[in-house]
């Protein structure tokens, strides 16, 4: 328990910031799901485009400090190399 003010407001900040930052965290992950599934129907186009829609998500994570930046830049180009992989495949 907090003893002094500061560290008091200290709490009620850190409260209202997790709760940002799950949010934040949470749409990054439906971004991600959306360019997974795509990929998983098979369908490059779809799938490109939703990469292209996650990534400025992602990158707007690593900017507001929810994610870190090697862990964003290794997702992307993983999801890049599948999506690749599925246009060379068909």
């Amino acid at each position: 328990m907090a003893n002094h003010k500061s560290a008091e407001k200290r709490n009620r900040r850190n409260a209202r910031k997790a709760v940002v930052n799950g949010a934040r965290r949470s749409r990054i992950r439906t971004y991600v799901k959306r360019v997974e599934a795509a990929i998983a129907a098979g369908d490059s186009d779809t799938a490109a485009a939703a990469l292209k829609a996650a990534q400025p998500e992602m990158q707007r994570g690593v900017s507001r400090g929810v994610m870190h930046r090697n862990t964003v830049a290794r997702k992307i180009s993983r999801l890049s190399a599948r999506i690749k992989a599925l246009g060379a495949a068909s």
